[in-house]
């Protein structure tokens, strides 16, 4: 449709550089754009971001490929811009989407080097090593909702600069921030998105967005930045990066390519109309995401963009992983192009996506990564399958295995299998290997996993919900697979409610620290559960094949689940583990596979490595809502 309109023809519509925007040099600056209609183009030069004074314009001078480019003297460095585009007999006045730095509100670009930009030893800085994906632990965190609250002990409250306090403590003296995350013993923090957002205005400290909302994909968000109309933004996104990896934790981005803010408004349209856009057959803007709109990431030079994005942030911020948005609205082959070559830079490198949309897109089935068109491909999705067997519905009063609900014990032995299958057992699973699985029981959309608990099960006491929600914990940790935590989960985050709280603000939204204190004895079981995991690679397994060899169900109770994993899985230094997960109300008795010595190290009330207590037997009652972990042990002299 947009090449008939436009009288271009598709062979024209693609510049392989990798100069677009502005380009530095020891003694110029490049600035070239791509747009095939074109008619002229001019970049105007401003003092201040506000644009109160206009200090010059230079003409950009038609390029190879639909480029039009012009250089622009040194001296022109911190200087803001915009450009003038005609096209159709139209006239527009933006900031071109190659822009890598803005002013406030990203209404003025900022003529400045990144790559020039960065805190002390960042040359030095070092991203998170993996083997496989199974060796992560994925918390995933708002920026405002990290440190806003008065309780976090963080000065920095909102900002980038919160993850770089490396001591911040809550009223009671509990660690908070990023020394917290630390002692939580997550591997990845997965941050919503901070690329640039149109939401939120920069200089409201109380306006609040999760940041679905994409304006700049290559510059971070201004409001998270001490002083968003400079190159703040850029040294703090660094340092934060910087520092976390000082701690051995990764930093994931939530990337959101499926659909931009604007839709006629964006510089996308601006910049070429209707090229960058999918379409209705009755020629209105195709809407997949939900939001308005839906980018044709098919086309050639929005393939180009998304790829050459992502290596941005991979490269100038040394991101250690990806997570896309509503993915199955980006065609199948700029997925598997974006992870071929973020792979190739960094074999560690995590790539994930919701593996839906929100409507039907403008692709063909084949074109699109549904759940188990992933198989192979590095790019591992959401098990929401899981999730609700689990669980039940997100929002509702439906009830899952930890609730009780009976029936359901099929779709648990698939995801703790990693969802690879088991057709001996008739598990039909949609991975090829258990790193595809990202395992979770809530995230940022819907209600928090307590207050889904709340709403389900209200005839339940407190004492109750808690044993529910530590017996979900248990089951994400020791699944095959890769397990993804909502921040607060450790300590039983409530959004009161509140079960769409993107623009709730920021106190439904915020960590609330006391509750650190309140559910410490929580906070210690989930921090246990993840150090049985990091220390015990038999929760890792890394192919199918291992897991069919070495993890087998055993008989258990009505309405339970058990299973073993054997043989010293995966080189662990217990030779045979066995998990046992009974969610009813009552005490249930499970036979064990030998009749020796067993140690406890997790079970209703603590867990982690060390044995709670030992027993000799071949059998053992496990309590009502509770998932108990054993290992073989020698009987102990004495005993």
């Amino acid at each position: 449709m947009f090449t008939q309109n436009l009288n271009i023809k598709p062979a024209k519509l693609y510049y392989a550089g990798d100069d677009l925007g502005l380009t530095f040099s020891e003694d110029s600056i490049n600035y070239k754009i791509w747009s095939p209609p074109a008619q002229s183009a001019v970049i105007e030069i401003y003092a201040d971001d506000r644009g109160a004074k206009k200090l010059t314009e230079y003409e950009l001078q038609p390029g190879l490929s639909d480029t039009w480019e012009v250089e622009l003297p040194q001296r022109l460095y911190g200087k803001y811009y915009r450009l003038r585009l005609k096209v159709h007999r139209r006239e527009y006045n933006f900031v071109d989407p190659w822009a890598k730095a803005v002013g406030t509100n990203s209404e003025y670009g900022l003529i400045v080097d990144p790559a020039r930009i960065y805190p002390p030893t960042w040359t030095h800085d070092q991203k998170v090593e993996l083997e496989d994906p199974v060796d992560a632990v994925i918390y995933e965190l708002h920026v405002k909702d990290f440190s806003a609250s008065p309780e976090s002990g963080i000065r920095h409250q909102g900002k980038y600069t919160a993850f770089t306090e490396r001591h911040s403590v809550n009223r009671e003296g509990m660690l908070t921030g990023i020394a917290h995350l630390k002692e939580l013993g997550v591997t990845h923090v997965h941050l919503l998105p901070v690329y640039d957002f149109a939401s939120v205005d920069d200089r409201d400290p109380d306006d609040y967005n999760w940041g679905y909302d994409p304006l700049y994909y290559m510059v971070p968000e201004g409001s998270y930045a001490s002083d968003p109309s400079n190159e703040s933004r850029i040294y703090e996104f660094k340092k934060m990066v910087k520092t976390l990896h000082s701690y051995g934790i990764g930093v994931i981005m939530d990337v959101v390519y499926n659909h931009t803010y604007h839709t006629q408004n964006s510089p996308f349209q601006k910049i070429f109309p209707n090229y960058f856009y999918r379409f209705t057959e009755d020629g209105k803007f195709a809407n997949a995401s939900g939001c308005g709109n839906e980018v044709a990431s098919e086309r050639e030079m929005m393939r180009k963009y998304i790829v050459d994005s992502l290596l941005y942030w991979s490269r100038e911020y040394h991101i250690d992983g990806f997570r896309f948005d509503l993915m199955s609205s980006i065609d199948r082959e700029t997925m598997l192009l974006a992870e071929h070559k973020l792979r190739k830079e960094n074999p560690s490198l995590l790539i994930y996506g919701e593996p839906w949309t929100a409507l039907e897109p403008q692709l063909q089935r084949y074109q699109q990564i549904r759940k188990g068109d992933q198989r192979g491909t590095g790019i591992s999705v959401f098990n929401d399958n899981f999730r609700n067997a689990l669980k039940g519905d997100s929002d509702g009063i439906g009830r899952g295995f930890i609730q009780g609900e009976i029936g359901l014990e099929r779709e648990i032995d698939e995801g703790v299998i990693g969802a690879i299958g088991l057709e001996e057992r008739r598990l039909y699973g949609f991975t090829l290997q258990p790193g595809e699985s990202i395992n979770y029981l809530d995230s940022h959309d819907n209600l928090t996993l307590w207050d889904k608990l709340a709403r389900s099960c209200p005839g339940a006491n407190e004492e109750q919900r808690k044993k529910m929600h530590k017996l979900g914990q248990v089951i994400l940790f020791t699944s095959q697979g890769v397990p993804f935590v909502s921040a607060g989960t450790e300590f039983l985050r409530t959004k009161f409610g509140d079960k769409n709280s993107f623009n709730s603000g920021i106190d439904v939204n915020e960590l609330k620290w006391e509750r650190k204190t309140t559910y410490r004895e929580h906070f210690n079981y989930v921090k246990g559960l993840i150090n049985l995991r990091t220390h015990h690679p038999a929760f890792r397994m890394r192919s199918r094949t291992e897991i069919k060899e070495k993890l087998h169900f055993i008989d258990s109770p009505f309405a339970t689940v058990g299973y073993g994993i054997f043989n010293n899985a995966n080189e662990d230094a217990w030779s045979t583990i066995l998990v046992l997960l009974n969610p009813s109300h009552e005490w249930k008795q499970f036979y064990l596979p030998e009749n020796r010595t067993w140690a406890i190290v997790v079970d209703d009330k603590e867990a982690g490595t060390e044995p709670i207590r030992f027993f000799h037997s071949h059998e053992v009652m496990v309590p009502p809502i509770t998932g108990m972990v054993i290992y073989a042990a020698e009987l102990v002299t004495g005993y």
